[in-house]
């Protein structure tokens, strides 16, 4: 791989007012049933994913969850990267299918993303 970083192409700055609260979240969520809110604020801001050889497990963002917890991370959306060895940016990329390849002219190799893995863990 020859990519330096890997990040989420938007910026995640929503805000949601929490009712009953002069508090905001990022995500609030009402139960139907019993109307009861949970919440989750971005803790520290989504980081870019930075190359390592061999690759290592890393934090990518962090969240304060009340009354709620994530099970599940899906790679929706489009995502950005940066030429390891060279200045390139790619944009767009769909990691859906957990794998991504395209090439760099200026480095003049095939560059890729792929065996990804995702884990939500408590901190």
């Amino acid at each position: 791989m020859s990519l330096s970083s890997l990040g989420k192409a938007e910026d995640v700055k929503e805000q949601n007012e929490v009712s009953g609260s002069k508090g905001e979240a990022n995500f609030v969520w009402r139960c139907k049933s019993c109307k009861r809110e949970s919440t989750a604020t971005i803790k520290n801001p989504p980081q870019a994913y930075t190359h390592a050889s061999p690759p290592k497990q890393q934090n990518i963002i962090e969240f304060d969850c009340r009354g709620l917890e994530f099970t599940e991370f899906k790679s929706d959306g489009e995502w950005q990267a940066k030429g390891l060895e060279s200045p390139t940016k790619f944009s767009g990329i769909d990691l859906q299918e957990e794998e991504w390849f395209d090439y760099d002219e200026k480095a003049g190799e095939e560059v890729s993303i792929k065996d990804l893995k995702w884990e939500i863990r408590r901190a």
